[in-house]
Formats: C-alpha cells, sequence, structure tokens
C-alpha cells in the first residue's frame, strides 16, 4: 500500500492510502474468482446429471407393452459435452489468469496483461457458445420440434431438464462475470 500526505486545515496532515494503482484490481480479481466458482459449478452440476426412467413401449398393438429403463445421461449430446469441456477450460484459466494478474500487479509487464485479456475475451465467447448450443438442445428436449416429429423429453425426464436448466444459469453468470472482467479491462485502457 502506498500512502501520501496532503496538507490540511491549521497544519494537520491526513494520510490517505491507496491499496491499488490499477484502481479495478480487486473487484477484477474478485470477479475471476466468481467466474472460477461459477463455471466449476454449473460443469459439475451438468456433468452429475443423469436419470433413469421406466418408460413403456408397445411394439404391437396386438401384444401388452413392455416396460423398458431407458436412461438420459449428459454425455449422450454432443453439445452437453462441448458445455462441460469448455466450462472446465474456462475454469483452469480462471485460476490460470488469477495468479498471473496478481503477479502482474504493477502492470510492469504489459504484455502479460494484454495475453490476459484478449484471453478474457477467448473465454467470454467460448463460454457464451458453449452455453448457446447447449441451451438450444435444452430447449429441443423441453419443447420438442413438430416439423421433424421429435418429441418432447422433459415430460419424462423432469429431473434431467430441471438439473441442465440449473447448469444453464449458473453458467451464464459465470459468463457474465468474464464479461465484467473485459469491461473493466477496457474501461482501464480508456482511461490510459
Amino acid at each position: 500500500m502506498e500512502s501520501k500526505s496532503y496538507g490540511g486545515v491549521e497544519g494537520v496532515e491526513k494520510e490517505v492510502k491507496v491499496a491499488n494503482k490499477r484502481g479495478a484490481g480487486g473487484c477484477e480479481g474478485l470477479l475471476r474468482v466468481l467466474a472460477f466458482v461459477f463455471c466449476l459449478s454449473a460443469a459439475v452440476i451438468l456433468g452429475v446429471d443423469k436419470q433413469t426412467k421406466v418408460v413403456a413401449m408397445k411394439l404391437l398393438d396386438s401384444l401388452p407393452p413392455i416396460n423398458v429403463p431407458v436412461p438420459a445421461k449428459w454425455y449422450y449430446l454432443s453439445a452437453f459435452k462441448y458445455f462441460v469441456v469448455a466450462h472446465a477450460i474456462a475454469c483452469a484459466y480462471a485460476v490460470i489468469s488469477l495468479i498471473l494478474s496478481m503477479g502482474n500487479r504493477g502492470g510492469k509487464k504489459s504484455c502479460i496483461g494484454f495475453a490476459i485479456e484478449v484471453a478474457d475475451i477467448v473465454m467470454v465467447a467460448l463460454l457464451f457458445s458453449s452455453n448457446g448450443a447447449a441451451v438450444s438442445i435444452g430447449l429441443m428436449g423441453f419443447q420438442g420440434n413438430s416439423h421433424v416429429k421429435w418429441n418432447k423429453v422433459c415430460n419424462v425426464f423432469g429431473k434431467f431438464c430441471h438439473q441442465a436448466a440449473a447448469a444453464f444459469v449458473v453458467s451464464a453468470l459465470g459468463a457474465l462475470a468474464f464479461l465484467l472482467v473485459v469491461v473493466f479491462a477496457l474501461k482501464r485502457l480508456h482511461k490510459k
């Protein structure tokens, strides 16, 4: 911490302590920690998502229905795989960038700061694209598509769909945290 003295009234000096010259450093660090927590939570919530239901299937009209256990697991869908892998990458990056940005507090190594800011933008793009892919498949399961004769599955696998929806909401919070990190970096750049 740096302290500066300013002359006050009647010869009394006031001391003001400046914690961080960069301004948004503490807030940026907090946002990186929040991004890590949200991305890890979203990856875990969807990564453990599975449900098995017994569904009655009728092969022929003359035969009685057969009860068949049908599982729903996150790794059956490639968009959900992309979501989990993208969030694992974002978690690892959040830890690495937090360590690097703490080491680069004084701004002495501008190439590291620039690389971190570019990678922050890449993480925002990665997270929003994985959210878009996973949410589109989730909506397909929730609403179905009558044009291609795809039926709803969320009326059968309710727990699976609700857990996936929770992962999408937590993931959006993580993506917004990374977006705010980029906004603070742009604000800092604009001030210079």
